[in-house]
């Protein structure tokens, strides 16, 4: 008998209540070593290791592994996966380029079997890839074993990988899904305008590098970004999709404030629409969404240990979390 939903947040609910509150946060940022951290983490059952990194990843497997077991419909889950399919892409493909050693890198879950990507790219067989993937692919490998140019390589596979999620994100009866993987490729396409803008990219480049998406202006953008920084943040400041101009405002701050801006908006949305629902797959989606906030949470708490920085600089760092 297959699992249903109703089992399902059933057991999700209960499982939330073991994701970090503000009082769990407060106990790391009193840490005064990744290993003082990481013993708490310990302490705390959030998983098995020695060092921080150790114990994420031994957390990031179990909560995969209990995903699965819950999940009536697991593929929900592919268009986050899709991002290690694209990690692993651009791994196998940099690796093979340079000769190094890559299999250490290489992470999981993914859609693509990985034996599958190191024999395309080895064989130069692009078409054993998913057809979303096998031409950016050969276009990718083109770029660089031609051109050496590993940042619009990256741009093309990218952009192919934000056309994916959106393509899924539409196969299913979510509007949370739609509306959480519109705003993560807005603000995609507005974080390589910024960073283009600074640098002086040409046109093609930016041409390739968005991806369309709802209320996304592109050819306004494009023309704002090739006149530099100021102009684009001019530009953008006057949009109000998606906040857009909110965001704008946090930039000019600091860029990581504009980061986080983004990060909690999308933890907002998916607090909003995955909390107050009993059910459907949303919030078996926002116990995914939670724990991978977490994950970022400890990564920016454990960086600002490492380069001693003041508690406040890094309590301004945080995202907004699940719990």
């Amino acid at each position: 008998m297959g699992l249903s939903y109703e089992f399902s947040i059933g057991s999700v609910r209960a499982k939330e209540k073991s994701l970090f509150d503000n009082s769990d946060i407060e106990q790391m940022l009193s840490c005064k070593s990744e290993n003082e951290l990481a013993v708490l983490l310990k302490d705390k059952g959030y998983g098995d290791g020695n060092t921080v990194d150790e114990i994420i990843e031994s957390h990031t497997e179990k909560v995969w592994e209990y995903l699965r077991s819950v999940a009536p419909d697991f593929d929900i889950f592919s268009p986050f996966i899709v991002q290690n399919d694209i990690h692993n892409l651009k791994v196998v493909l940099k690796g093979t380029m340079s000769a190094r050693k890559y299999s250490h890198l290489l992470v999981n879950p993914c859609t693509i079997d990985t034996d599958l990507i190191i024999r395309a790219i080895d064989n130069q067989k692009f078409s054993l890839l998913p057809d979303w993937l096998s031409k950016p692919a050969e276009k990718a490998y083109e770029l660089i074993s031609h051109k050496g140019d590993a940042r619009e390589s990256d741009a093309v596979i990218d952009t192919a990988a934000m056309k994916r999620v959106l393509e899924i994100s539409e196969q299913y009866n979510s509007d949370f899904l739609k509306q959480y993987f519109n705003t993560l490729v807005f603000y995609s396409n507005i974080k390589t305008a910024i960073r283009s803008s600074r640098t002086k990219t040409n046109k093609d480049f930016l041409e390739s590098a968005f991806c369309d998406v709802q209320e996304f202006r592109r050819n306004s953008v494009i023309n704002a970004t090739l006149k530099g920084n100021d102009a684009l943040l001019d530009e953008l400041s006057r949009y109000s999709e998606y906040e857009c101009n909110k965001a704008l405002e946090q930039y000019k701050l600091s860029p990581s404030s504009f980061e986080r801006f983004v990060d909690d908006k999308l933890m907002k949305m998916a607090k909003e629409s995955c909390k107050r629902t009993s059910e459907g797959a949303e919030p078996i989606i926002g116990y995914y969404l939670g724990s991978e906030t977490e994950k970022k949470v400890i990564h920016i708490i454990a960086s600002g240990i490492r380069t001693n920085s003041n508690i406040e600089i890094i309590r301004e760092r945080l995202r907004e979390i699940y719990g």
